[in-house]
């Protein structure tokens, strides 16, 4: 089944430094970008991380610091990678959780303001896993009856988790070919952050979803504790959280203001 599409919709792969959010870097980035009328454009880079890839990383993707060392950085990319995105949904492969944040944390280190509003999110293993609880390599094998060559190469899964996602709405009848429906059936919990650190409550009123002061209003604590603002901005958490702190902040000074 193809896909239902109001406007492109930009399939990514991101092999790593590491798992964390806030300090690893991109290594690798495929885009497999699928327009309204079907046609397909596809782009992979290598990408110089500006430190070591540790071995145990090094074991999983095969992309040695050699490999990169001559490579472009993110921030040498990051526009170009900015504007084939543009305007676009996104679609992967547990990057809701992963993928997704950490392509914003790299784009807002390279001084570019990526925006998420009006932009839905696909995350194919979510469906996955609510449908059959399986791997990337056993819902390409599961679905599509073939074997994924070249796994946690990001050229090979971007191509694979497409194809994943057109053979899931021909095999799941209850699953509607539309891009806001699937995003919303492939997301878990709301965060205002990608990282999970401000939810939202019932009511759509955002909440911090961890420490101290987990479950309690971000408004509310920012002006109780004015202090915690500050320790959060010079802590280790994503940029992203804390560009989203920084609005309500914002919003709610503008509030009173009005």
């Amino acid at each position: 089944m193809d896909l239902k599409l109001t406007k492109p919709i930009c399939f990514f792969d991101l092999e790593t430094t590491g798992t964390n959010i806030s300090k690893d870097r991109i290594v690798e980035i495929a885009i497999l970008k699928v327009f309204p009328n079907g046609n397909k454009e596809s782009h992979t880079w290598l990408v110089n991380p500006e430190r070591e890839i540790p071995a145990e990383v090094i074991a999983i993707h095969g992309i040695t610091n050699e490999k990169v060392v001559n490579e472009p950085t993110f921030k040498e990319l990051g526009q170009k990678i900015h504007d084939l995105i543009k305007g676009c949904d996104l679609g992967g492969y547990n990057s809701n959780r992963f993928d997704i944040p950490l392509l914003v944390e790299e784009l807002l280190r390279a001084d570019i303001d990526f925006e998420m509003k009006n932009v839905v999110a696909v995350d194919v293993q979510t469906i996955f896993h609510k449908k059959e609880q399986r791997t990337l390599s056993a819902a390409y094998q599961f679905y599509c009856g073939k074997e994924l060559e070249g796994a946690h190469g990001a050229e090979a899964d971007t191509e694979a988790t497409y194809e994943v996602l057109k053979s899931q709405l021909d095999k799941y009848e209850d699953l509607e070919n539309d891009m806001k429906w699937l995003a919303d059936f492939s997301s878990r919990r709301k965060f205002a952050d990608f990282a999970g650190f401000i939810s939202f409550d019932k009511k759509g009123k955002e909440v911090f979803s961890f420490g101290k002061y987990k479950g309690k209003h971000v408004e509310q604590v920012l002006e109780e504790e004015p202090g915690y603002f500050g320790w959060i901005q010079n802590a280790d958490f994503p940029l992203y959280t804390k560009k989203v702190l920084t609005a309500i902040k914002l919003r709610k000074l503008n509030n009173k203001l009005s």
